[in-house]
């Protein structure tokens, strides 16, 4: 289970870099997220936050974040 706090961070989390620079991760096109898994996550904080929203993209979950929306 995650905690508040890491839910907020993941809500406002930016992609730092390729084409979706500084879009939203949530905002991830889902076949993107995807192409990840596949390949691997990147390390660090990064890869641990695309790997949540994989979970949430392929379980339907998106709409969970529309509150918590910077």
């Amino acid at each position: 289970m995650f905690d508040h706090e890491k839910l907020l961070k993941l809500a406002a989390y930016k992609m730092p870099f390729g084409k979706y620079k500084s879009s939203l991760l949530i905002d991830l096109p889902e076949p993107y997220v995807v192409w990840f898994a596949n390949k691997g996550f990147p390390a660090g904080e990064l890869g641990e936050m695309l790997a949540i929203v994989y979970e949430i993209k392929v379980n339907g979950l998106e709409y969970l974040f529309k509150p918590l929306r910077p």
